[in-house]
């Protein structure tokens, strides 16, 4: 798999912006393992005050959370999704988005970058960040 830099992405002060504004956010591949990264981000984001709605394939509750199977099952307002899937995933997610019509950030794990993806979403109106760790970006900057 060829590695993509990204070209679209939010700035530090978006970011900002985006941990002071979302409440409510959907982990993609969220996994019940303590050792996964994905678990470990979720579990830091939900002690920092924010709702977790999981999405995975499997399980029927993490962290305390009911887990859904995809954004289309969730019967709540969603604020943000927090990917933890391969790239050629995004685009699928990014429509999934698109169609819920209330997600306002599109956020792509370090090391995960679909710039066809974040354009479509961008072009729906959705802020877009791509290649960062929420957890680390939210210790650095939500102070």
């Amino acid at each position: 798999m060829e590695c993509e830099f990204p070209t679209i992405n939010s700035n530090a002060e978006e970011m900002r912006e985006i941990f002071e504004s979302v409440k409510t956010i959907a982990v993609l591949g969220l996994s019940p393992d303590e050792s996964k990264p994905s678990f470990m981000v979720a579990k830091y984001l939900q002690d920092a005050g924010y709702t977790i709605v999981p999405i995975y394939p499997k399980e029927e509750e993490i962290l305390g959370e009911k887990v859904y199977r995809s954004l289309s099952e969730i019967p709540f307002e969603i604020d943000m999704v927090n990917i933890f899937r391969k790239p050629d995933a995004f685009d699928e997610i990014a429509d999934a988005c698109i169609k819920r019509g209330d997600i306002k950030v599109f956020w792509g794990q370090q090391g995960l970058v679909n710039n066809n993806a974040a354009q479509k979403a961008k072009d729906a109106g959705i802020k877009v960040v791509q290649n960062y760790c929420a957890k680390i970006e939210h210790e650095r900057l939500a102070r």
